[in-house]
């Protein structure tokens, strides 16, 4: 059975489509979903190193811009 061009261009496409899925999965999607692992990588790996000490130019540690201010009395 002979398939069409477009059949074979439908299944090249999808095929290909598919293998990058597969290939990008553990790469890109896996790690946003559960990043507990990459969590406790990070805190074995950084476990003796204080982040003060190694701040370029005296400049001030990352803070969250988003983080708001508590009122007093709460």
């Amino acid at each position: 059975m002979a398939l069409s061009k477009n059949a074979r261009y439908v299944l090249f496409l999808g095929s290909f489509v598919g293998l990058l899925g597969i290939t990008l999965y553990p790469i890109a999607v896996s790690p946003m979903m559960d990043s507990t692992e990459y969590k406790k990588l990070q805190k074995v790996n950084r476990k003796n190193i204080r982040q003060e000490d190694i701040q370029p130019g005296n400049m001030k540690v990352w803070s969250d811009p988003f983080d708001r201010k508590k009122p007093e009395g709460e």
